[in-house]
């Protein structure tokens, strides 16, 4: 069945890269470096060191992914770190991030020759794969080079397993070649399972996401944040991770709450980069005072909204927020991330569609240190209430903060499977 999967692919190239061609009429990166796409790149000087792949697909995994790679390097300094993304914003951050300390490309496409050309290029020992990034011929080819191949922080949600299974045979094989299946919860273990994985290649280790550190330095920008944006002096609502559709919703209810709340201050973050220009528009067409992050300009006392078009600012912008609003959840996207606002003690609203971060919402919800909305019109009349109870405010961040500290450990789990991988065969057997 991966000879149909790949002679499929083949066939829908010209598409994909039509596809990509049209993205770069906003992202102009997306017909940057296609070269890479197909495996093709200069290998790395010392291609004779050992190498540890890990795959991140955009920025939300990079960021994920951000402190198991820095342990990766202090534990395995004789090692190479490959770091590949999919998005030009995941790209950018591990630039960012890791600079030269790393060889980063982007990942290939999954076909045949773009994956062996990549594979000979970078010879892995280990290949990492945050969440749900399973691709057949990068499974394949990488098992057939004898790497072993962890798939970290995994989840499937209902929807994707489903989507597996309509491709039993090809998922089963799929997921037989895994030596190593890090689960973020109980239930993606379950349908893992009910896919056919080996039940001796489960763990349920929980999400490296709870792992989130706020060291000293993004402490003291956020200080410097807050300071100017006056949030000593009116409540900052930051909406985190918006998608087409939400950022309509976001200003009427926003327009409301400033009824009451008239210093209120929007920091309003698309998801997407492309988006920047269509939101700030849309704030600008409704009539509001708008300041974008780029400029580098501090919203003043008139200014309504700042939009927020920087890319790897969104954990910084939150540790400003007197409430987060969780992007993705307002639409059927199934949410983003709410650790982050959780971290810093911030109080978070998200709307109905949370799937993708079922038991991170369950958790949160329970302990009383997120709102999850019954539909997206609620949102108003949400903000204005917490707004009225600061205290109600300061214990749900409490709560938040806490359930992150009570949930730490995965990333220690997930080290602990990737040093058994990386074990000689004599230490495997002597273990």
């Amino acid at each position: 069945m991966r000879y149909l999967y790949s002679a499929l692919f083949y066939v829908l190239l010209p598409f994909i890269l039509l596809r990509m061609l049209l993205r770069s009429r906003h992202a102009p990166q997306y017909r940057q470096r296609l070269a890479e796409r197909f495996g093709m790149f200069t290998a790395p000087p010392d291609a004779g060191q050992p190498a540890i792949w890990v795959h991140a697909v955009s920025l939300g995994e990079t960021l994920a992914a951000a402190p198991v790679i820095e342990s990766l390097l202090l534990a395995y300094p004789d090692h190479r770190l490959v770091v590949t993304t999919t998005t030009p914003t995941g790209s950018e951050r591990v630039r960012a991030l890791f600079g030269e300390r790393v060889f980063h490309v982007y990942a290939p496409w999954d076909l045949p020759g773009a994956v062996c050309r990549f594979l000979r290029r970078t010879r892995p020992r280990l290949l990492l794969l945050m969440e749900t990034e399973l691709w057949p011929n990068m499974v394949h080819y990488a098992r057939a080079q004898d790497c072993r191949i962890i798939l970290a922080n995994a989840r499937l949600s209902e929807r994707s397993a489903r989507g597996y299974a309509r491709i039993g045979g090809l998922t089963r094989h799929m997921l037989s070649q895994l030596d190593a299946v890090a689960c973020q919860a109980t239930a993606d273990g379950q349908r893992f399972l009910a896919l056919g994985l080996p039940r001796s290649a489960l763990q349920v280790t929980g999400s490296i996401k709870f792992d989130l550190e706020l060291d000293g330095q993004l402490r003291a920008s956020a200080a410097a944040v807050r300071t100017e944006f006056a949030s000593d002096k009116r409540p900052v609502l930051v909406a985190a991770s918006t998608h087409a559709g939400e950022d309509e919703i976001i200003l009427a209810a926003f327009r409301q709450l400033r009824r009451s709340r008239d210093n209120c201050l929007l920091v309003l973050v698309p998801r997407h980069p492309e988006r920047f220009e269509a939101v700030l528009s849309l704030c600008l067409d409704q009539g509001w005072q708008v300041v974008r992050r780029s400029s580098g300009a501090a919203p003043g006392v008139g200014d309504d909204i700042v939009v927020g078009d920087t890319v790897g600012e969104l954990l910084l912008l939150l540790g400003a927020a007197t409430v987060a609003v969780i992007g993705g959840s307002l639409v059927a996207r199934g949410g983003h991330n709410a650790l982050e606002a959780a971290a810093w003690g911030v109080p978070v609203i998200t709307g109905p569609h949370m799937c993708n971060f079922l038991e991170v919402s369950e958790l949160l919800t329970a302990a009383g240190a997120m709102i999850k909305l019954d539909n997206a019109a609620m949102l108003g009349d949400c903000l204005e209430d917490l707004l009225q109870h600061p205290r109600k405010c300061r214990q749900m961040g409490g709560a938040g903060q806490q359930v992150v500290a009570t949930n730490r450990g995965a990333k220690k789990q997930l080290l602990q499977l990737v040093a058994q991988q990386l074990a000689p065969p004599a230490a495997e057997d002597a273990a």
